[in-house]
């Protein structure tokens, strides 16, 4: 990826970056795309944990605070002093704050979840004020701000809310990783990896991979392990890989006595092997934008069930290789169609149907489009203000 326009300086702002989140993810592939493109990176950050990217210029500020919006506001009061010494001609957000050019919507609608998800006295309270604000900043219809968006649903969500112009809402195809992609000698790897984890051939192993155990629903797969008849549920294992503290999810294992099928991972860089090495990936989610991880399992051929609010649920009835939990969610309802589909002859249909839609489909280049959109933007920005300087 080249590019033969003028170089910009690219500000990227987030609050915290880890290896293993969702949104840390496509920042460092869109701002890796930006930089191949030509375009000088420096991020703004709370903090920084992992290996800094050639050619990255990064600078941290984490303010002692604490609650959430102070620190927040601390922070957005420091970028915006780093910002007037050093300028830059692109300013590019990767969490809802004042002052961006271009936000990439990770998050779902905040307004949307207030209004319909909590109780009326939440939009009484100061934390309600604070993201309210910060989401009206990037969607007002006033502002200029683009957004990248990667749910169709949450479009709707703003447009609602805000009455946000279409023009500067830009949604952008998923962004798989190819590294994702079921390799050749898959089964040679399934079997070294069911080895090294002590997983027999007659067990199926049910996999969950996602920071934020909470939103994702690891209470609700352990009911439904829990749900599951007594000799296949001996016969099950589940493990939940993810960057959080697992702490009160191990009590509840240990409540339903079902410890012995469940284990634990903090965040990892191997995931395509457990891709492989799983029976099922379930990700029964409370809310989710989009779940990256339900393409990544049906890449790597594995077979997915998980709720209808994932804004990428639609990928798995599409490509016919899982089963999705419609709304309202129901527990009994999720633990019948695991044991379902645990019991089922159709996995090898499933993941046959998986592989081939994943050779057809357009589930890989969301940060080239991203990079795309980000130059154009930066581009018209810096013409036109080339512009307002000549006419001075």
């Amino acid at each position: 990826m080249t590019s033969m326009k003028q170089p910009l300086t690219l500000a990227f702002i987030l609050y915290k970056y880890f290896p293993f989140g969702g949104l840390q993810r496509d920042f460092l592939r869109i701002a890796k795309c930006c930089q191949q493109l030509g375009h000088s990176i420096t991020v703004y950050t709370m903090e920084w944990k992992g290996k800094i990217p050639e050619g990255f210029e990064i600078k941290t500020n984490y303010p002692k605070t604490i609650t959430a919006p102070t620190r927040n506001n601390q922070f957005h009061n420091w970028v915006k002093e780093q910002l007037e010494l050093n300028p830059a001609d692109l300013v590019v957000g990767f969490n809802k704050m004042p002052g961006l050019d271009v936000y990439y919507a990770a998050d779902t609608c905040f307004e949307h979840k207030a209004r319909n998800l909590r109780s009326s006295w939440y939009t009484w309270t100061r934390r309600y004020r604070h993201f309210s604000q910060n989401e009206k900043a990037v969607f007002g219809k006033d502002v200029d701000t683009v957004s990248l968006l990667i749910s169709a649903n949450e479009k709707v969500n703003f447009q609602q809310h805000y009455k946000t112009p279409d023009e500067r809402l830009h949604l952008l195809p998923p962004g798989i990783s190819r590294d994702r992609r079921r390799p050749a000698d898959a089964e040679s790897i399934r079997q070294n990896f069911r080895k090294e984890f002590d997983v027999k051939d007659n067990q199926n192993l049910v996999l969950m991979v996602g920071s934020g155990f909470k939103t994702k629903g690891v209470d609700r797969a352990l009911q439904a392990i829990k749900g599951l008849p007594a000799e296949q549920r001996k016969s099950t294992r589940l493990f939940i890989i993810g960057q959080d503290d697992p702490r009160q999810f191990k009590v509840q294992a240990k409540t339903l006595g079902i410890t012995e099928q469940v284990s634990f991972f903090s965040g990892r860089d191997d995931i395509p092997r457990f891709l492989v090495g799983a029976d099922l990936l379930m990700h029964p989610a409370y809310n989710e934008n989009t779940g990256t991880v339900l393409l990544e399992a049906l890449v790597a051929g594995l077979p997915v069930l998980c709720t209808d609010v994932c804004g990428y649920a639609h990928y798995i009835t599409d490509a016919q290789a899982g089963d999705v939990v419609p709304s309202p969610f129901m527990q009994e309802d999720l633990n019948k169609r695991l044991s379902t589909m645990l019991a089922s002859d159709q996995k090898q249909q499933w993941q046959d149907n998986a592989l081939a839609f994943a050779d057809t489909a357009d589930i890989y280049s969301l940060p080239e489009r991203a990079a795309e959109i980000i130059e154009q933007v930066g581009l018209k920005k810096t013409g036109t203000q080339q512009q307002e300087r000549e006419t001075l």
